[in-house]
């Protein structure tokens, strides 16, 4: 009995390759050009010295110095009501080039869209920057949010939402375990076609109780709210960041069955 399995000519060969190192390319290209534009940002509370906007000035600059060594710095400039806190983090799983690229554009970016405010916050896929003139270090703080969803349902909620709170979960737990430095992440299984990616990072100067109640509060309150049955969602916080997708976001990057080129997203900003 002769096979009517499917078997690529030698020719065609060369040209799978070719489409398998295109698509890798660009699933590179894609989280990196994405890195470089701001998901979103808040500004609040006018500076009321020439004091204190060279402490912010002071600050950012240490930042963007400190920050990628470790993927995290914090700095308090000055003295009395012009001190000013600072905090910067990258998610651990980049580079500490990509960390570097992203922390300048952040306090380059955050100089020019909150130039005269005393509190001031930005909101990058790699990387989180925000200073205040309110010492905001280990205190948790979800009173202002940034939500990314997808626009698309999957096409089997009741198995997605299980697989997915059972990944979330997973991911919280990792990310409150000493010596993860607050991220957690990892991949579930929904369907021999679709698997879910998910990821929780906390910022570090929270304590493990305090970060999984911020990730808490994202998958309990809004994933419920604005990302039931969706094909992906991203909570910013700016105590965490929590995000699933039907892609691959971190790294190391896998070519995926599904990619996020041409997604539809919706964004909804929470306010305190």
């Amino acid at each position: 009995m002769k096979s009517h399995c499917n078997r690529k000519t030698k020719k065609e060969q060369p040209m799978a390759l070719l489409h398998q190192l295109l698509l890798l390319l660009l699933l590179l290209i894609i989280p990196f050009s994405h890195s470089q534009d701001p998901l979103g940002n808040y500004c609040n509370k006018p500076i009321t010295t020439t004091t204190t906007s060279a402490n912010i000035e002071r600050t950012l600059t240490e930042l963007s110095t400190k920050a990628p060594q470790k993927s995290f710095a914090t700095s308090i400039i000055g003295k009395g009501a012009a001190k000013v806190y600072g905090l910067a983090q990258c998610r651990q799983d980049v580079s500490a080039n990509a960390c570097q690229s992203c922390v300048n554009n952040a306090t380059k970016n955050l100089r020019n869209l909150c130039p005269n405010e005393s509190d001031g916050r930005i909101w990058y896929d790699y990387c989180f920057v925000r200073y205040n003139t309110q010492n905001f270090i280990g205190e948790l703080d979800t009173g202002y949010g940034i939500f990314y969803y997808n626009t698309e349902n999957v096409t089997d909620p009741k198995a997605f939402d299980k697989r997915l709170g059972a990944l979330m979960d997973d991911v919280e737990a990792q990310a409150v375990k000493p010596g993860n430095r607050g991220l957690g992440k990892g991949e579930a299984k929904v369907s021999p076609f679709v698997t879910v990616y998910g990821l929780v990072q906390c910022t570090q100067d929270l304590e493990p109780l305090l970060c999984a109640q911020c990730a808490a509060t994202a998958v309990g309150t809004v994933f419920p709210e604005y990302c039931l049955h969706r094909k992906g969602c991203r909570v910013l916080y700016s105590s965490c960041y929590v995000r699933y997708e039907i892609y691959p976001f971190f790294f190391p990057v896998e070519t995926p069955g599904t990619s996020a080129v041409g997604e539809s997203l919706e964004v909804v900003v929470a306010r305190p």
